[in-house]
């Protein structure tokens, strides 16, 4: 049955699913509508908004280039490309292939979302080359299925701002008892019901894509020239080079940088704890990439061959940061949460504020950018109704990665990496989104 509703769902994206530009685009337009029909804005103040928010995912967008950039330029390292050489030659059938790359995504991104999204598209790609007769679109694929599992692991943007004082919606929880108005990691990312939820995808997701795979040995043809090995990035310096050439190619100058590079990783880690964000994960990211590659120009070469990935990213962007200003200050995003707040009980609380949260996702595509438009509302209408904090926050954070599978915002940097199209893609994640519900809906009502 899953296969044929992958297969349903591959033809009507291929049909109708546009661009990610055009998507974003449209989303602009339906935003703009909604907040003009709906809430007490004109449209010239809607117009405002949204070019006020244009701009604001710059340092984001530039964040997500360069994870893009310094984890495809790692990858072409020699070591790292023997790495993932060796470990996709675990499989040996397609089947295998696409089992492990789901899996492998699925841990990944619960120990680090921008780690996984990156590692998760590489490793994809080096299973293509190895296993012949594998799916290229579902391989890669099943590593954006793996970020399902983002938002309850160890870098979930909402359970770490909820756990941090002063955060948008902090003021909203003090109390004689809680003078900092948190809710500790205890009751989100290691309750039962999240550890459970996690564990579920992290098992369950493998066999659902493998189920994925055409009945008739259909598969989709890939260009060969996206599976090409990286070329070498390392020079050989001749007798006569000059002293330019020879800096340009200094490993000396490269173990300079590598010690004062590490050595600011470990003195962070020492203060902050093993605390990894999307700026950390990049710098490791760089370091190691200019380590492994030797020397400063062969890693230059390396960034220059990977930066054709990222045009995507710039461009889209920033139509993203504008529609997330109209419904954060149109108060659009906050009606919609209020109509599911509105129709909830204690017990239906935590299951209707999920399906708010994965209506909201394909406006704000951001898990930070959900706390701050959602958490204002939820908090309170969890405190009235008596509903567990932890697990309305959770409930939050489940709706936006569960929707992820359907929204192409995410997709960009594996695509990237991967040299797809979102149609390549989005008919086996939204397959993916279907068949996972019954996770979410156990763990957030059982538990």
């Amino acid at each position: 049955m899953i296969s044929r509703v992958s297969k349903f769902m591959t033809v009507i994206v291929s049909k109708y699913l546009p661009d990610p530009l055009i998507f974003a685009l449209l989303l602009t337009l339906i935003v703009f509508f909604c907040g003009w029909g709906l809430t007490d804005n004109t449209p010239i103040t809607l117009v405002q908004m949204w070019g006020d928010g244009f701009w604001n995912l710059l340092g984001f967008s530039m964040q997500m280039a360069m994870i893009v950039v310094t984890g495809n330029a790692l990858a072409s390292s020699p070591l790292i490309k023997r790495f993932l050489s060796t470990t996709a030659a675990i499989a040996k059938t397609p089947t295998q292939s696409v089992m492990l790359v789901t899996f492998m995504g699925g841990i990944a991104c619960a120990i680090n979302w921008g780690f996984g999204l990156v590692v998760g598209a590489m490793f994809a790609k080096e299973v293509a080359r190895k296993v012949k007769g594998t799916d290229y679109a579902l391989l890669i694929a099943c590593a954006y299925i793996g970020f399902m599992t983002w938002g309850g692991g160890f870098s979930g943007s909402m359970p770490l701002l909820a756990a941090t004082p002063n955060n948008p919606v902090a003021h909203l929880m003090v109390t004689d008892s809680n003078p900092q108005g948190i809710i500790p990691i205890s009751d989100t990312l290691l309750s039962g019901y999240n550890l459970f939820i996690i564990g579920m995808l992290i098992i369950t997701l493998p066999f659902i894509t493998r189920m994925m795979i055409s009945k008739n040995g259909e598969v989709k043809t890939v260009d060969p020239a996206l599976l090409q090995p990286d070329p070498v990035f390392s020079r050989k310096l001749k007798p006569n080079a000059t002293l330019a050439e020879k800096m340009e190619e200094s490993r000396l100058l490269t173990a300079i940088i590598a010690v004062l590079g590490y050595g600011y990783l470990i003195l962070y880690f020492q203060k902050n704890g093993f605390n990894l964000t999307i700026n950390t994960v990049n710098f490791i990211f760089l370091i190691t990439g200019i380590v492994l590659h030797g020397t400063p120009m062969a890693y230059m070469r390396a960034v220059s061959n990977a930066m054709k990935s990222t045009s995507g990213i710039m461009i889209q962007f920033p139509f993203y940061a504008g529609i997330q200003l109209m419904m954060e200050h149109s108060g659009l995003g906050g009606l919609i949460t209020e109509f599911f707040i509105n129709i909830a009980n204690k017990d239906t609380f935590p299951i209707l504020t999920f399906l708010s949260s994965g209506l909201i996702n394909f406006a704000v595509p951001s898990g930070g950018g959900h706390w701050v438009i959602q958490g204002p509302f939820v908090i309170p209408a969890a405190q009235a109704l008596g509903a567990d904090l932890g697990k309305s926050t959770m409930a939050i954070a489940y709706g936006e990665q569960w929707m992820n599978m359907a929204q192409p915002f995410w997709a960009l940097p594996a695509l990237g990496i991967a040299g797809l199209g979102v149609r390549d893609i989005m008919g086996y994640c939204i397959t993916a989104l279907i068949f996972t519900l019954p996770i979410f809906v156990i763990g957030l009502c059982l538990f």
